[in-house]
């Protein structure tokens, strides 16, 4: 049982530390601001999980049992990671120049994303009524 125990612990590891030099690389060599953003919170984040359940696996089985220290690391890093990233985003799609139209300005007054929207719906409900009726007759 300890075997498992640690082949899934090694596996863990060996997964977060590829997600961490994932995102690390994507931090070096992507060009834009918001590539450069995105790397390293999306892949790190999952790197840094993966290798803080490798290490609460292991302080469970070999050490002294659960320690809330792991687990508040763990929510603390799937909270902040991701709320950094966007505010960041959001700074410097405010800071930059001739960024695109926010389309929340433009919404339709009742609500529709396509006009034609709930038209082509209806016409696709009617073809498929006409020919399930011709399938029967």
């Amino acid at each position: 049982m300890r075997t498992l125990v640690d082949a899934i612990t090694v596996l863990l590891l060996l997964v977060g530390c590829f997600f961490v030099f994932l995102g690390s690389f994507s931090l070096v060599k992507l060009s834009s601001f918001f590539q450069r953003i995105h790397g390293p919170t999306k892949s790190s984040t999952l790197g840094v999980g993966c290798i803080l359940l490798a290490s609460i696996l292991h302080r469970a089985i070999h050490g002294s049992g659960l320690h809330p220290r792991e687990l508040l690391i763990t929510v603390f890093l799937f909270l902040t990671a991701p709320v950094a990233a966007h505010l960041m985003s959001r700074a410097a799609l405010s800071l930059m120049e001739g960024r695109p139209e926010d389309p929340s300005d433009h919404a339709e007054p009742e609500g529709h994303i396509r006009d034609d929207a709930d038209e082509r719906a209806e016409q696709a409900a009617r073809e498929r009524e006409a020919e399930r009726n011709e399938q029967l007759s």
